[in-house]
Order: C-alpha cells, then structure tokens, then sequence
C-alpha cells in the first residue's frame, strides 16, 4: 500500500482546483511537495530516477498490460479497467511511480470506457502531439517516469471542458482513509 501523510493528500486535492479556471495562482509551493515527497514512492526508493530505468527495470516493475501503456503508448481496451467504477474518495497515481495525477473530485463518468477527470493535478502531467491516428491529438505522461497515461479531448464538462481519458492500468487509486 502507498503510504500518504494527511498533509500530501490536502495538498492533492487542493491542486486539483488550481487550475486558471479557479483563478487561483498561489499553489506552485505544492508542486515541489508532490514531487519531493518520500511518502509517495513506490518501493521505499526515494531517489531513484524513474526517467533512467531500463525495459528490463520496468517489466521487473509493471505486469505485461501495464509495461505495454506506461512505456509503449498502448491504450487498453474500453470498459476493462475497475477504476471506471471507482468512485470513493482519493487521489489516481502514476502505475509507475506513484505520483499523484488525480483527485477524485475531478473524476466524471464521459461513457467512453476509461476513468475520465476534467482537470489533472497541477504540473503532474506533460503534454505532447501524438500523430499515430488520421487526426492530431493530444497525448499526456506522467510528469515523473514519463509512463503514457491516455489523452486530452476538448469535449469535457465545466469548469475546463476538456476530458482527460486515462488507461486505467496506468493509474492505482489510493482512497481517502488510506491516505490520511
């Protein structure tokens, strides 16, 4: 089990709301945090350098669905993930790493098959062109380890309107007991 301090999962969810659409610009102290945080690596390894490993480092890591979204850009099949119905409170984090990504409270259903949320976790992700279809998307990575995580559409509910749709093997869900 992830073990996250009561200050970290706060954090977290504060992050969550502080995107420019809130207006709120006064949160860039908690990026450092999330980053820095021992609490919120896997394996008790806090100075490994997830941008480093290795594929055979990672296939030691990850099961086989999980090495073939986070490090070859695949997309699991719609409706196979249980985090599609998940829906206590928590934060989403990196497969790969741990890093939180998503606060419950940005979840929504979008009915496409994969967990969904309208905003991710202020400088959690990076973004990219993903040209690999007739039409250009946006693909996003975890900040940390680079694992692929899904892509951004334009088509989401209020207060962005966009619709990260992430792999659910890429994600673990850390409830909220859990992380207090």
């Amino acid at each position: 089990m992830i073990a996250l301090s009561r200050r970290l999962f706060l954090a977290t969810g504060l992050a969550a709301f502080a995107s420019p659409a809130f207006g709120q610009s006064d949160i860039d102290g908690l990026e450092v945090e999330l980053f820095d945080h021992p609490g919120i690596t896997p394996w008790g390894e806090e100075d490994v350098d997830f941008r480093s490993l290795s594929n055979a480092e990672w296939r030691d890591r990850l099961n086989g669905e999980q090495f073939r979204v986070l490090r070859q850009e695949g997309t699991e099949r719609a409706g196979t993930s249980p985090l599609n119905r998940e829906h206590r409170d928590g934060i989403f984090v990196c497969a790969g790493c741990a890093l939180p990504l998503f606060s419950s409270e940005a979840k929504y259903e979008s009915g496409t098959g994969w967990p969904s949320f309208w905003s991710p976790i202020r400088g959690a992700v990076a973004t990219k062109p993903d040209y690999r279809i007739w039409t250009p998307r946006t693909e996003y990575h975890c900040a940390r380890c680079e694992g692929h995580q899904g892509h951004v559409f334009d088509d989401g509910p209020r207060p962005t309107r966009q619709r990260w749709c992430n792999n659910g093997v890429a994600l673990s869900f850390v409830p909220r007991s859990d992380a207090l």
